[in-house]
């Protein structure tokens, strides 16, 4: 479907030494890569290359799309139906999945691809003016934690699946890959180790960052906390959950926008959105747009929302009208901008977290569960609630987070089944992706593959 990068030890920038002929006339400065001492000497060239890992974190791979379709996709229990002709999305949806699919090695390749330009820039921190230090380092580690997050949870066992100490997850790479050697052949750590990581990352990258925001496509401490909250949700740890949530919410700096759908407005408000992908006509990509918008919508109108979801909003939510009818088919209006900026956290899910964590905790820490959950629900035009379960909480989380990639995460770690195939099945992990296999022999397949 789409175009194949390098393997993952041989991608990122382009720092290696090329060794040249000892005949004097073909003794050139080589021209398509750079010694480590020219690419990360300043503190500007690193800025530089932070802005490398951005790019590709927002590549249609990752957080440009490919990311959030998967994991929606690869849960689905026909809330959607997939009408397109790319097989390998219709794999990831019917679950049959083939370790050689290729939105999957994308996947892979492009999240190490950018974690490769962060380690790059961490390798490089002291170098960076003191002005500019703290920053550059809180936002490497937000991009770092928030990639191993992903691919912890889509190619490995989900937190608690069996025994997060010895589960199998992805290969954990702290420093730069310059170069091929054995040593670049890793093992993949632990579901616990790569937890441990991105815990780490985003911990450090909340410390380091500021609440101040003038670009919301960058990170920043909401941004890092907010991180961290979906990070102990996937955990079941409730209490950390709850106060990361909490965090953002009394930080003072984002707000809902006033209705549904000035949240998915590009342009018009920019609270909501604690962190984005910037996209515009010059730069960035939306594959969510691609697959999930209608034709009227500049989109391929491959994913079609069912009656069946629909249905599962009330008469006066306005987010059940948030959708299009085009030839007699449903789609979702979320991405219908083809240049819209991509929302990856937003501060409604801050507001879902804190309540389901109170909830099942017992505690009121910022607000009553309730009277969170009808703050979302009021701004919906929905009829505000006068009782509350957590099955309320959860059909919230689902009917105001549709299609933005949460789902996934919300069905492993409830444990709920998808069709016949239970939340564990080995159906609803990716495989490793084939190429990987063939290359590294130290890796393991997945099971069932």
């Amino acid at each position: 479907m789409k175009k194949l990068t390098k393997n993952i030890f041989l991608v990122g920038l382009a720092v290696s030494t090329l060794t040249s002929c000892d005949n004097s006339y073909l003794d050139l400065e080589p021209k398509v890569s750079i010694d480590e001492s020219a690419a990360l000497n300043t503190s500007k060239d690193i800025q530089v290359t932070l802005n490398g890992a951005y790019d590709g974190l927002s590549d249609v791979n990752v957080w440009g799309g490919g990311s959030q379709y998967i994991k929606e996709l690869l849960v689905d229990d026909r809330d959607v139906v997939f009408g397109g002709t790319f097989t390998t999305l219709d794999e990831i949806w019917r679950k049959t999945i083939a370790t050689t699919n290729g939105d999957i090695t994308n996947l892979w390749l492009d999240s190490y691809n950018s974690i490769n330009r962060v380690n790059n820039v961490l390798s490089a921190i002291s170098k960076v003016d003191d002005a500019n230090r703290n920053r550059v380092e809180g936002e490497a580690r937000f991009i770092r934690g928030a990639l191993y997050f992903d691919l912890v949870n889509l190619y490995g066992k989900f937190w608690g699946d069996g025994d997060n100490n010895t589960n199998l997850a992805v290969p954990l790479i702290l420093t730069p890959t310059r170069g091929i050697t054995q040593d670049d052949y890793r093992t993949r750590a632990t579901v616990a180790q790569v937890y441990a990581q991105v815990i780490d990352d985003l911990t450090k990258a909340e410390q380091l960052l500021s609440s101040q925001v003038d670009n919301y496509g960058f990170a920043s401490k909401n941004a890092a906390a907010a991180m961290l909250s979906r990070v102990y949700l996937a955990q079941g740890n409730y209490a950390l959950a709850r106060d990361a949530a909490n965090r953002v919410i009394t930080s003072g700096v984002h707000a809902l926008a006033p209705t549904f759908a000035d949240a998915f407005a590009d342009g018009s408000n920019t609270e909501e959105l604690i962190f984005r992908i910037i996209v515009t006509d010059q730069d960035g990509a939306n594959d969510l747009n691609t697959f999930y918008g209608s034709t009227a919508s500049n989109g391929r109108g491959d994913i079609r929302v069912q009656s069946k979801f629909l249905s599962l909003y009330s008469s006066e939510d306005s987010r059940g009208k948030f959708f299009e009818r085009v030839n007699n088919l449903n789609f979702t209006l979320k991405f219908a901008d083809r240049y819209g900026d991509l929302p990856i956290i937003r501060f409604a899910e801050m507001y879902l977290t804190r309540a389901e964590c109170n909830f099942r905790l017992g505690t009121t820490v910022g607000a009553l569960p309730i009277s969170d959950i009808n703050k979302i629900r009021d701004r919906a035009g929905a009829n505000l609630l006068t009782n509350l379960t957590l099955a309320d909480i959860l059909k919230e989380r689902r009917l105001e987070l549709a299609f933005e990639g949460g789902n996934y995460l919300d069905i492993k770690r409830t444990k709920q089944s998808v069709g016949a195939l239970t939340s564990n099945s080995n159906a609803l992990t990716l495989p490793i992706p084939q190429r990987e296999i063939d290359t590294n022999k130290s890796l393991v397949q997945n099971a069932g593959y």
